[in-house]
């Protein structure tokens, strides 16, 4: 199927970053051609004349399922945050996760994202609604201590499962997820880092989120969680570590020597008030593949990227007193390219390149957010001035999974509509 987007700007993000006037065509799963005017015919055709076409973006750190879970922990300190997160987590079943997954994809095709990176457990209830919702999931099982954990049987061994289940999905990329330092020992690191390279799958982490968990790891190894997880051999190319708010300069070296990626969540760090920020300008410094996240919806509590990205650019301003750190280049950098090379897919995602997969975001260049729009201010307009509000058409891998503000792939009002009933049998004990 051949389908013609006609008439945009568009956002290449290709390495020269160019922003082109003309149509992007589409053949089946991927973009053939970018930019000039496509004279052949085509089996859909989308106008888009003034529209913005930007690549989707890459949310790289969430718990999608939380979704359903919004409100609940607010405007109560972190330790008691966590205590009610753990309890509600171990009461969870098959079905409100599946409704929360649903919410939270919904959510991020509203607001241009078009793969996400996921920890959790019960990967597999997560993996087949985002099937459904028809965007890609890189659906990493959260791993740590078997005495530690509420999952039945070892959580490495259900990871693996996991793994052989999904691993020929569409659209679904199976990874390692370990919890963080604080429950995951040597041997739980070591197999889930071993299982990663034999695999060539991401695998993600909490790093350093607060300073409360770096004391804590020092007091028990005498070293830092990077140092130490660097230590054991855990750091690699397919690492992302979220968070890494914590850090000294050696471990970022550290990182950088490793060809890892981070991923920030501004916004969830400020909200529970952990304190630190994500040293940005060291990481792209010293060779650290910086990309965003949005963490889990009882943290943030939005999955919304067009939001996060202006969010990180204005903390790293703010807190450094320099106007010139996180430019708005490096943002949209960071959700797109930066994001597509931290998962292995930089030769099939992150930019409008023929031969890429057409994971593409129409915006509505007719709304007053984010005009005048020239090529000169189009990116600054996106990262600064646009929102959620602007996305008027999502595909993933060719699939039009959102057009003129309508899903097309799940029932969104029926699945809407069950979510209050989900929040007060969760939340309401």
């Amino acid at each position: 199927m051949i389908t013609a987007i006609r008439d945009a700007w568009v956002i290449t993000q290709d390495p020269q970053r160019r922003i082109l006037r003309g149509d992007v065509v589409i053949d089946g799963e991927r973009i053939v051609s970018v930019g000039g005017e496509y004279k052949g015919s085509a089996d859909k055709e989308i106008k888009a004349s003034g529209d913005v076409v930007m690549p989707g973006l890459i949310n790289t750190h969430t718990h999608v399922a939380m979704s359903v879970m919004k409100g609940v922990v607010d405007d109560i300190p972190f330790p008691e945050f966590l205590d009610k997160v753990f309890k509600i987590d171990s009461d969870r079943t098959d079905k409100d996760l599946d409704i929360g997954t649903k919410i939270g994809c919904a959510e991020m095709m509203r607001s241009g994202t078009t793969t996400f990176v996921d920890l959790y457990y019960s990967e597999d209830v997560i993996a087949k609604a985002a099937m459904e919702a028809g965007i890609r999931g890189v659906l990493c099982w959260c791993v740590l201590d078997e005495e530690m954990t509420t999952q039945k049987g070892n959580p490495l061994q259900n990871c693996k499962r996991f793994y052989d289940s999904f691993k020929e999905k569409r659209k679904i990329m199976p990874g390692v997820g370990l919890q963080g330092v604080y429950v995951c020992g040597e041997e739980t690191c070591r197999g889930a880092k071993e299982f990663s390279d034999e695999k060539k799958i991401p695998l993600t982490f909490h790093l350093s989120e607060t300073r409360g968990e770096v004391n804590e790891h020092r007091k028990k190894t005498g070293k830092r969680p990077a140092e130490w997880l660097n230590d054991v051999g855990i750091f690699g190319e397919r690492s992302i570590a979220a968070h890494s708010a914590w850090l000294t300069l050696n471990e970022v070296r550290a990182m950088g020597r490793a060809g890892m990626s981070i991923s920030t969540c501004p916004t969830s760090n400020m909200k529970l008030a952990t304190g630190g920020v994500a040293p940005i300008p060291e990481f792209i410094e010293y060779g650290v593949n910086t990309t965003i996240g949005t963490d889990g919806s009882t943290t943030n509590n939005s999955l919304d990227m067009m939001a996060e990205m202006k969010t990180l650019g204005l903390l790293q301003k703010s807190s450094r007193w320099d106007p010139t750190v996180a430019k708005a280049q490096e943002l949209l950098d960071f959700a797109t390219v930066n994001a597509a090379k931290a998962i292995g897919m930089q030769s099939s995602l992150g930019s409008i390149e023929a031969g890429k997969y057409a994971d593409i975001v129409i915006l509505n260049g007719g709304s007053p957010n984010i005009r005048p729009l020239l090529p000169e201010n189009m990116i600054s307009n996106i990262v600064y001035s646009g929102s959620s509000s602007n996305v008027k058409t999502v595909i993933c891998q060719g699939d039009i999974v959102m057009e003129d503000g309508r899903i097309n792939t799940i029932d969104e009002a029926e699945i809407l509509s069950r979510s209050e009933e989900m929040w007060r049998s969760l939340c309401l004990r």
